[in-house]
């Protein structure tokens, strides 16, 4: 399987796989609104690789099969003070 990767123009290190390089037809209309106008990153064989950056692979596999596309948002920012708060106990 062809897998084709592009970068959000909107959001910040968010990524749409697709099937097939400019093929956007099974991506919801909303979706595509939210992400702006995509920029190719690279296109590559999906099943030659056996695992990606920070993305599942298998859960991009299942999806692209299922859904036709994927997508991948950055992992929630962690605010490091607030952990520390909780790790010592802190209550306001």
């Amino acid at each position: 399987m062809i897998c084709a990767v592009y970068k959000s123009s909107r959001k910040a290190d968010t990524y749409l796989f697709v099937k097939k390089r400019d093929v956007f037809d099974d991506v919801p209309e909303p979706l595509m609104e939210m992400f702006g106008a995509p920029m190719l990153v690279m296109v590559f064989p999906l099943s030659k690789r056996d695992h990606l950056g920070i993305a599942d692979i298998d859960k991009v596999k299942s999806a692209l099969e299922e859904k036709g596309f994927y997508l991948q948002i950055p992992p929630p920012i962690v605010n490091l003070l607030d952990q520390h708060k909780q790790e010592i106990g802190f209550k306001q």
